[in-house]
């Protein structure tokens, strides 16, 4: 009786809180106007300088390649990784790469285009956007790596642990959560079915099945090169302005909180609520940068746990932009704390012989120059010019994925019983 309350009383009074915490925050900034300026200012010119000249170009060219039925063709060759790994349609295996590659803004992007098609239910939407949500290689590389900790080196070895764990947490979390039967959504009857999601011919053989698949998505979407562009660069635009609004706006909380709380230590408050600035404040905060590469192991663990965890800022965007396929913050956020337990304890296991690493066998950005933090225009057209080397990396990580559902593929085929 007492839990039916407790519930009765939740349900009832969760429309008021969002305009209850509003409330405080405006008469927390009417407060300290000057010390709020200041934080906005902060989060303003981190996602100006370095979050929207980074991820924009990644954006729109998934927009295009969804459209386009690239990615339903690649989810062709993806399935058994998928399917027996995640336990998710094969059309999630370049969502997969574009989280990986591009961060969770990219990711959410990718998951409600797909839901948006109708490729995935709003089950499979929440556990692909869990599986899919990663910082994004500029913010290890660049950001933390050369302009916090100033060692590409360390960068590298936080991208490397970030990915490891990531995976591992995503195919955990499929066995408790995931179904052992994927379900395939049902076709509009205005619009040709999916072949990428459903049973495919095994007597068709692949090539045909990853033509067929991208010539069904393209023919579903139907929207011409043009049209395609403008909406592309529109949508990725607006997720970015998404993204801008939840960054300036945490930068003012945690300013606030600090304030409030001054006993709890600011690497907790950032790192609990937002990436970007929770990094920048736990690098500064033990030993700075030289003393936190090269000291103990507990710094980098830490670090490493807190940019898997991602910060509430950026799990909120993600649930923002994913509104409309109803996913579930408690099961997203569990599957977050799962990816920065596993981060910690590999940073722990990894990070002294990844360091050993030679910077001769790192790629090209591993010799880009050491760069403060960003204040200014110039940094971004800096970023820009990074473009290249970041879709070589996701080049490379297509491949790997590749080679690892055709190995999966051969362990399933060789498992079954013959005849």
């Amino acid at each position: 009786m007492i839990n039916f309350r407790s519930r009765r009383f939740l349900s009832g009074s969760a429309p008021f809180i969002p305009g209850a915490a509003a409330i405080l925050l405006a008469v927390a900034i009417i407060i300290a106007p000057e010390a709020s300026f200041k934080a906005s200012l902060t989060g303003l010119t981190l996602w100006w300088t370095l979050v929207f000249p980074a991820l924009l170009p990644f954006l729109i060219l998934s927009e295009m390649l969804n459209a386009s039925g690239f990615v339903h063709g690649i989810g062709v060759l993806l399935e058994p990784l998928m399917k027996r790994c995640f336990r998710l349609p094969g059309a999630g295996g370049w969502t997969l790469v574009l989280g990986l590659t591009a961060g969770f803004p990219g990711g959410a992007g990718g998951v409600m285009q797909l839901h948006k098609q109708g490729d995935i239910t709003d089950k499979e939407a929440g556990r692909l956007a869990a599986i899919v949500h990663y910082a994004s290689p500029v913010t290890l590389l660049i950001v933390v790596g050369t302009a916090f900790l100033h060692s590409p080196a360390a960068g590298y070895a936080l991208l490397a642990i970030h990915w490891l764990s990531g995976i591992t947490a995503g195919i955990l979390s499929a066995c408790f959560t995931g179904s052992r039967q994927i379900t395939f959504p049902i076709p509009q009857k205005s619009a040709p079915s999916f072949t990428g999601n459903r049973p495919h011919n095994k007597k068709t053989s692949l090539p045909r099945r990853i033509h067929q698949a991208a010539a069904d998505a393209r023919s579903r979407d139907g929207r011409g090169f043009g049209k395609v562009l403008g909406e592309s660069v529109s949508s990725a635009v607006q997720s970015l302005m998404i993204v801008g609004g939840y960054m300036i706006m945490f930068a003012v909380v945690i300013s606030i909180v600090t304030r409030l709380f001054p006993q709890l230590p600011a690497l907790v408050t950032a790192s609990m609520l937002e990436i970007h600035l929770g990094a920048r404040t736990m690098t500064s905060a033990i030993a700075g940068p030289e003393g936190f590469v090269i000291g103990g192991l507990l710094g980098p663990a830490l670090l490493s746990a807190g940019l898997a965890w991602s910060g509430i800022c950026a799990q909120l965007q993600v649930l923002t932009v994913l509104r409309a396929a109803n996913v579930r913050f408690l099961p997203f956020t569990a599957v977050r704390l799962l990816h920065g337990l596993f981060a910690f304890m590999f940073t722990l296991l990894l990070w002294t012989p990844l360091l050993h690493i030679q910077s001769a066998v790192l790629p090209v950005l591993a010799g880009s120059p050491p760069a403060a933090l960003p204040q200014d225009i110039g940094t971004s057209l800096r970023i820009w010019t990074l473009a290249p080397q970041i879709l070589g990396l996701q080049t490379l990580l297509v491949m790997l994925l590749l080679l690892l559902s055709a190995a999966v593929k051969l362990f399933t085929s060789s498992r079954r019983p013959s005849g």
